[in-house]
């Protein structure tokens, strides 16, 4: 049986910011159309976060049982370490979905926004694809469409959309960037693995691409996500405040690009959560200044 402490870490908690800073900045695109919602905020943010967690307890369970983390550089899996039955983690991951759809139904009854119904449905599917059944995606490659897809743009114009009910230019870079920036973490830890999952035949895009290739695109990724900012800087000049987060964003890259010891990328992936949910919150801090002064 897998202690409080196994299970939180089973969760994965310093990946959260992937759920967290979408419903930021899709909240902070509602509020430039004067429109913010704190209560659909707080649903969105509820399906987004039982959503990540539920795609990480099913990607515990069905590495587990296919033996892909038998050998592993990261952190502790619950159902590869024995930590707890992979019964268990498969009952944790559809009892998060479960929730996430109770909190997603509960924002498309306020928000009106029907067509939100298949979209939440196809995200489980997608979260339990990625590394489920007998041909999950994730070990095709595509892992990294999904978080970009789901994690950047359905996470960032759905928030805007059942606040607002409409889109603006801010929504649209803020889902891009969120995305590229969610998508780096993932590359990030493919690149961890990549030795690993090349050996049990998980073909990552980092897999894919090779060592360098893959750590040039994770580069590119965070470069791209802090220049979208500039498309929004005619407009309001506050903007510049996201480029702020450069410095932070030099030592991950730095990192990836040069280090050979892949137990030393570990950190990286708490350092991008940490960039995803900053770019947010100075993005919206840009939207209330321009708002305010």
């Amino acid at each position: 049986m897998a202690t409080p402490a196994q299970w939180i870490e089973g969760a994965r908690l310093r990946t959260l910011p992937m759920a967290v800073a979408p419903v930021v900045a899709g909240s902070a695109a509602a509020q430039a159309l004067h429109s913010f919602d704190p209560v659909r905020a707080v649903l969105a943010l509820l399906v987004a976060l039982f959503l990540q967690i539920g795609v990480n307890y099913a990607n515990d369970y069905s590495d587990g049982i296919k033996g892909t983390d038998d050998v592993r550089v990261g952190p502790l899996r619950l159902t590869g370490s024995g930590a707890a039955a992979p019964g268990q983690v498969k009952a944790a991951a559809l009892l998060c979905f479960g929730l996430g759809a109770l909190a997603g139904a509960a924002l498309v009854v306020l928000s009106r926004q029907w067509w939100f119904i298949p979209v939440g449905l196809s995200a489980v599917l997608a979260a339990w694809g990625y590394t489920g059944g007998r041909t999950p995606y994730g070990y095709r490659g595509l892992g990294d469409v999904f978080v970009f897809v789901y994690f950047g743009l359905v996470a960032v114009l759905g928030t805007t959309l059942t606040q607002a009910g409409a889109l603006n230019l801010e929504a649209w870079v803020a889902a891009l960037a969120t995305g590229l920036i969610a998508t780096a973490l993932l590359m990030a830890n493919n690149i961890r693995d990549l030795p690993g999952d090349r050996e049990v035949g998980k073909r990552t895009l980092a897999v894919r691409l090779g060592d360098p290739p893959a750590r040039v695109v994770f580069t590119a990724e965070i470069a791209v996500a802090f220049a979208l900012v500039l498309f929004l800087v005619p407009g309001n000049p506050w903007m510049l405040v996201v480029l702020l987060l450069v410095p932070l964003a030099l030592p991950p890259v730095a990192t990836v690009l040069r280090v050979q010891d892949r137990r030393q990328l570990i950190p990286v992936l708490k350092q991008v959560g940490v960039l995803n949910v900053g770019w947010a919150v100075l993005f919206s801090l840009a939207v209330l200044l321009q708002q305010w002064l």
